[in-house]
């Protein structure tokens, strides 16, 4: 049959290291593998972990964009065995991702989203603001108390990154510090597998009991208010599986892009007084920042439902497709001169928070916890400087990008 496709991609072996990011910038790989095009067939860990010889890899926006919002002919949902069919239709969801929304296909994924929307309105938000602002003055103390120098990531970003989470979600703040190292550990890859599963089993039994009491007795806070709302409609799994994708999804991606974003921000002093400038100004920063870093760098793999056709390539039913947010994001075609970090651009639409059914669900609580720490932290410590050069700055090994250590003075 001719699908009017261009010759066929060869398939290109990237290093082992393609994937690492140096410092706010994308591995100088990731460029070397885009110059063999936007949509590229690639050899290595991440085919052989699929039993295929390839799996694609997407690198250009308009091919990112497409593909991630286009649920009708790709998948995220998880396939355990290669008897499954394709689309997933008529096969219970695993019981490991069940409330994991970014594994989920229509019509699944619409109700769960139709529920989860409302607790997501600016208003909500605008509520949570007061709180979040007080872990961030908090943390910022700390770091006080600490240094000069003092370590911005462990103890600013990520625990205004879990506070936020924690608050959103109804934690009690008595728990949040054993809650979170948990959470902490389970994400943390150079630890062995037993200690994880150890952390992800303690993590689970944790939630289990807080739904417990959240059916018992629902508060204002974000399961509090699902099981005010809709009852017997969602399932304790299904809360379980929503705080899970929150929590590792959004705790760590939120960190990361405070790290990144002081980081960023120190070697761009104008784009800094930019933070004070104004609302508008300072939101602007904040949306270029996510831009320009993208700590979340591939979302959930796509899978093929269909036969599709993309920038000319023949990707067939069942073959495995990686996008590479940070990649699309640094791509001339979304804008010029993607490689130099300027809020007066104008705004482009950037997939830091993905698109289509599955952007992400609380991009809006991430824009408002990052413009606050930013503004906060330089109203605080105008002249604050790192500690130790850039380039010793090491990142963390976990599922999303972050600094593990940031001295910094002021």
């Amino acid at each position: 049959m001719d699908h009017g496709i261009d010759e066929v991609a060869p398939v290109v072996r990237p290093t082992a290291n393609y994937m690492l990011r140096t410092h706010c910038d994308p591995h100088e790989d990731m460029f070397a593998l885009r110059a063999h095009g936007p949509l590229i067939r690639i050899a290595g860990n991440a085919a052989t972990q699929t039993g295929k010889d390839y799996v694609w890899q997407a690198l250009g926006h308009d091919v990112v964009r497409r593909i991630i919002g286009d649920h009708e002919n790709f998948s995220t949902r998880l396939r355990l065995t290669e008897a499954q069919p394709i689309s997933g239709e008529g096969v219970p969801i695993p019981p490991e991702i069940v409330g994991q929304i970014s594994t989920y296909d229509p019509p699944e994924h619409t109700r769960l989203r139709r529920m989860l929307t409302p607790e997501f309105t600016v208003r909500r938000i605008r509520r949570l603001e007061p709180a979040i602002q007080a872990i961030i003055d908090e943390r910022l103390d700390a770091m006080e108390a600490a240094g000069p120098p003092a370590d911005a990531q462990v103890l600013f970003a990520d625990p205004v990154g879990g506070g936020a989470l924690c608050e959103l979600l109804g934690i009690p703040r008595d728990d949040r510090n054993e809650f979170m190292r948990r959470v902490r550990q389970n994400v943390d890859l150079s630890r062995g597998y037993k200690a994880r599963a150890a952390d992800s089993a303690a993590f689970n039994r944790y939630l289990n009991s807080l739904i417990t009491r959240q059916r018992k007795d629902p508060d204002e806070g974000f399961i509090g208010m699902l099981v005010r709302e809709h009852g017997a409609d969602v399932t304790d799994e299904e809360l379980k599986g929503v705080c899970t994708a929150l929590i590792l999804g959004g705790v760590e991606s939120v960190a990361g892009m405070i790290g990144f974003g002081i980081l960023a921000l120190l070697d761009h002093p104008d784009q800094r007084q930019l933070l004070f400038a104004g609302r508008e100004e300072a939101d602007r920063v904040v949306n270029e920042l996510l831009r320009f870093l993208s700590a979340i760098q591939q979302p959930t793999p796509r899978m093929a439902i269909k036969d599709v056709v993309i920038d000319g390539q023949l990707i067939k039913a069942g073959e495995m497709v990686l996008c590479s947010i940070l990649m699309a994001n640094r791509d001339e075609a979304l804008t010029p001169n993607p490689n130099t970090l300027d809020a007066s651009r104008d705004q482009a639409p950037h997939l830091a928070f993905g698109h289509g059914i599955h952007h992400c669900i609380g991009a809006a609580v991430a824009r408002a916890v990052l413009r606050m720490a930013y503004q906060t932290l330089w109203r605080r410590f105008p002249e604050l400087r790192l500690a130790v050069p850039a380039d010793s700055v090491k990142l963390r090994r976990a599922f999303i990008d972050s600094p593990d250590r940031l001295p910094v003075a002021w």
